[in-house]
Parts: structure tokens; sequence; C-alpha cells
């Protein structure tokens, strides 16, 4: 898990936050990691970037 649930519920200040919103973005943030990390390697990179989102 990447995402903190916590922090999650700092973000959506005046919100409640339901159970499983923390796993669907966790979901997202993964797939967003790897697809970074393919075109980093498409680049011939070892470092993922900013740009690579």
């Amino acid at each position: 898990m990447l995402i903190v649930k916590a922090k999650l519920k700092e973000a959506a200040k005046g919100f409640n936050v339901a159970g499983d919103l923390a796993d669907a973005l966790d979901k997202k943030v993964q797939e967003f990691v790897k697809s970074a990390c393919k075109r980093a390697e498409a680049n011939g990179r070892k470092t993922v970037m900013a740009k690579d989102l």
C-alpha cells in the first residue's frame, strides 16, 4: 500500500472518506508508477522522473 489513509483523510478535509477510496487510489498510483518505470526504461534510464508520468 503506497497510500497513507491518515494523509488521505487530511487531504479530503471536511469530507468523509469511504474505506474503499484508499484501495482504489492505491491501485491507480501503482499503475502510474509501473507506467512511468516502463517509460524510463524505454528511454534508456534507470531513474524514474516526473516527466515519465
